[in-house]
């Protein structure tokens, strides 16, 4: 189940909501940790024993850890929770690619084990891990209530793909939490917003790129066309599908941090890195990054474990070649900006280091979009070389031009710079009509898309 389906809008949604604020407060978490529960069985029913083993594990290695604080039984609970999960991520998500390598290196024929994927297994794994270590550190108390840290692992606003909330920040909200009527307003606006850009922005932008995708042979405007489309079509998926979580986040009490700062914006690898995927840069700093030593020892030491970081993001995103070397493409490029990069740049115009920074970005979607290798690079020349334009490529550029710039836009703080003049000139109160007519019509429209079957992916199932 997805947040951009009539199933989710229409009948869980409204169903979760009514028994939550139905039933006493200290029941809450009971309530959220069996509907998560059913949210997550709606795809993976199997996998729903997989998570619940997940969550038994880490509450248990948690109390091991507290109980045992200082001694070695702390540090062995702590491994047993580390070597588990990254063990089960490792079966499920990267064993046949594992498989396939050393067939392919060594000539055997080792039969692979087909396992399907649990939808967010890199999400929630990383929460659980994320718990244990922070109360191993010190950092976050031990949970004593199963159901309260079952809540936490299966939250479902987060569940499947972010952003990835760590224990400690928020500890406190699932012990307490007080839903106010303008707390549960915002978070109303937010998964408007959210559900706008999914169905609205990278739903129809996405047919774009299926369109340009399926030209054996593109011309240099049609990969362009193609590849600024996916672009757009996985920032306002991913970014819509953050701004949701986030929304009914707040609708139950809860305040999520961002995911995301308007990446587009970046005028530097670093800083677009700074925006993009917030989450996932900080768990990866404060777990990867900062244990490896960070930015002390030395230059050669801090350039080590940015390769290694780097080389760990491009694999999390997924087991194939493809993702590995869009992690090392971005792991040089930052590595570069560290040695001397970022001072160039500082020299330029702040227009010229936007448009560095947009390029790279760009032509990293080639390695994001193509698990097969030859057709990424394929593109990547297309989008150089050979004719320019042909009919089919300008068709495309005439039916969608007026959406990409739509997208430039909505990419942009525009929207939330005109409010602050509306609520200016007019005043809070007739800012706030303008603002619910809005979203109404935001959710309306996108409703109708989907009540007619209109393209609905969700790209981030394969993370």
């Amino acid at each position: 189940m997805v947040f951009s389906s009539l199933t989710f809008l229409q009948c869980f949604l409204p169903l979760c909501l009514l028994c939550y604020f139905l039933v006493p407060s200290r029941w809450r978490n009971g309530i959220l940790f069996l509907f998560s529960l059913l949210f997550y069985a709606w795809g993976e029913p199997v996998y729903v024993l997989l998570m619940l083993f997940s969550t038994a594990l880490d509450f248990t290695c948690g109390q091991m850890v507290e109980r045992h604080r200082g001694q070695r039984g702390a540090k062995i609970a702590l491994l047993v929770s580390v070597c588990t999960n990254l063990g089960l991520l490792c079966l499920f998500k990267y064993s046949d690619f594992l498989i396939a390598t050393v067939n392919s290196v060594f000539g055997t024929a080792l039969p692979q084990l087909g396992l399907p994927l649990p939808i967010g297994i890199s999400f929630y794994t990383f929460q659980t891990m994320s718990y244990t270590i922070d109360v191993y550190r010190g950092e976050a108390k031990a949970q004593k209530n199963i159901i309260t840290f079952g809540a936490y692992v299966t939250l479902f606003p987060q569940l499947i793909a972010g952003p990835i909330v760590r224990y400690q920040t928020v500890a406190e909200e699932l012990e307490q939490r007080t839903c106010t009527p303008d707390l549960f307003a915002e978070g109303v606006r937010r998964f408007a917003c959210g559900i706008g850009k999914k169905v609205l922005l990278a739903n129809n932008i996405g047919l774009l790129w299926e369109a340009a995708s399926a030209v054996s042979s593109p011309t240099v405007l049609a990969a362009w066309l193609g590849v600024i489309a996916y672009g757009f079509q996985i920032y306002f998926d991913f970014s819509g599908y953050s701004d949701m979580a986030i929304g009914l986040g707040r609708m139950l009490g809860f305040r999520f941090l961002e995911n995301f700062n308007y990446p587009f914006l970046a005028d530097s690898i670093t800083d677009f890195w700074r925006r993009w995927h917030i989450s996932m840069g900080t768990w990866f700093r404060d777990y990867v990054y900062i244990p490896l030593g960070g930015n002390r020892g030395g230059l050669l030491r801090q350039l080590r474990n940015i390769a290694i970081v780097w080389l760990l993001t491009g694999f999390w995103h997924g087991a194939s070649w493809n993702f590995v070397l869009w992690g090392v493409y971005f792991g040089l490029l930052l590595l570069l900006e560290k040695l001397f990069l970022l001072r160039w740049l500082q020299r330029l115009p702040a227009i010229l280091r936007h448009l560095y920074a947009l390029l790279l970005v760009t032509v990293s979607w080639n390695l994001f979009a193509f698990t097969d290798l030859a057709k990424g690079f394929a593109w990547f020349r297309a989008m150089f070389s050979g004719p320019l334009y042909d009919s089919g490529s300008l068709y495309l550029l005439l039916t969608y031009g007026l959406l990409l710039v739509i997208c430039a836009l909505a990419a942009t703080p525009l929207g939330r710079r005109c409010c602050q003049k509306l609520n200016a000139k007019l005043g809070q109160r007739a800012l706030t009509l303008v603002d619910c007519g809005g979203l109404l019509c935001v959710l309306v429209t996108s409703m109708a898309y989907l009540i007619s079957g209109s393209y609905n992916p969700f790209l981030y199932f394969r993370f």
